[in-house]
């Protein structure tokens, strides 16, 4: 037998006709969870996501250079842009000792341990903790603390760290040996005489009439350009900064794992001249760090915001380097105010007094 409520539905649908429809379809069940009236959301329980993070995730999915970031295994899609100054400005070779600072999440020293390998080094410091890439160094800590440039400086100046190593597979004591080791016992005669001759030189001609300085000016003028470059510590090809000031950590301090530092990337204030500022107080930073470690000929990149106090920057730089390039990479978001200081070619004579004076 029909209930009412079943029969007054059937007679008013034959009263109005065929012509007039109903707004959406009827249910004859009294419970249901699979048709779309009886599954409606009730207004007001609904939940959506925050119109930032949701303008954020459709930029993501629509980007190009994101998507390639994931198909081609990068950590993220700054990685284009270094191979976008790479591919105009020729920076690395296989070898060369690279300092990345602010390195989190890694597309940068994942760029450069590909272009420096082999026998390359890539060491990477970075407040966040992340997970390095393969092949990379990190040191953990506040650049702008004295303590940890102090560190950093004492790692790059000794040949060996973070360099891979290669064991020699040769039969009898050689076994296990490296390459490295190997080398330093068979040098020869004339080149132990040699290093024995330079280092006897500084005793022996203490309190002569030229003096200390004149002294020094000439056994400088003896030694080739790199070794007057690792007397002074300054043994880094190439010194890279993308740094920006990261967020304070607020939640996330239940995770245990290191591959995911974004929650604590900065993405800029929305404050034009906040970050400019910013940016130019890291980039100073770095350029000092690159004075005291670059060899001559090596160079330098910089991320920065541009603004009112960027020409300033670029004027230093010019001092010390014989080209520099401002550079906005394709694979850089064009409503970004985002742009790259590439100083090629480090000189070797200008002095801390003559590159950063106002």
């Amino acid at each position: 037998m029909l209930s009412r409520r079943i029969l007054r539905h059937l007679t008013d649908s034959a009263l109005r006709g065929s012509t007039i429809q109903s707004a959406a379809p009827f249910c004859y069940a009294f419970r249901c969870n699979t048709c779309a009236p009886c599954n409606r959301p009730v207004v007001g329980q609904s939940r959506h996501a925050s119109s930032s993070s949701t303008q954020w995730k459709s930029r993501q999915g629509k980007d190009f250079y994101a998507r390639e970031a994931k198909v081609q295994g990068l950590k993220s899609r700054a990685a284009f842009k270094l191979l976008e100054l790479n591919e105009k400005h020729k920076l690395f070779k296989p070898g060369q000792t690279v300092v990345d600072l602010g390195f989190a999440p890694g597309s940068w020293s994942q760029v450069a341990v590909n272009r420096t390998t082999p026998d390359g080094r890539v060491i990477g410091i970075d407040l966040i903790p992340a997970q390095p890439p393969r092949g990379v160094s990190t040191i953990q800590g506040n650049f702008l603390s004295p303590t940890i440039q102090t560190e950093v400086r004492a790692y790059v100046q000794d040949p060996v760290l973070g360099r891979p190593r290669t064991q020699v597979s040769s039969p009898g004591a050689t076994a296990g040996v490296t390459e490295e080791e190997l080398e330093e016992s068979e040098r020869g005669y004339v080149d132990i005489e040699h290093h024995t001759h330079l280092d006897d030189v500084d005793t022996e001609t203490i309190g002569q009439v030229d003096g200390p300085k004149n002294i020094k000016n000439s056994l400088d003028s003896k030694l080739s350009r790199k070794e007057r470059d690792i007397r002074q510590g300054r043994v880094v090809d190439v010194v890279m900064s993308d740094m920006s000031e990261p967020w304070d950590q607020i939640t996330g301090f239940h995770k245990r794992s290191l591959s995911d530092p974004y929650f604590r990337m900065m993405n800029t204030s929305g404050i034009t001249f906040k970050d400019h500022t910013g940016s130019m107080d890291l980039c100073m930073a770095a350029l000092t760090f690159g004075f005291d470690t670059l060899r001559t000929g090596g160079h330098f990149l910089c991320k920065f915001y541009q603004g009112a106090e960027d020409k300033a920057l670029e004027t230093k730089l010019k001092r010390l380097f014989a080209k520099v390039h401002r550079e906005k990479p394709d694979s850089s978001r064009s409503e970004s105010r985002e742009g790259y200081f590439v100083a090629l070619r480090r000189k070797e004579n200008p002095t801390r007094e003559e590159v950063f004076r106002e």
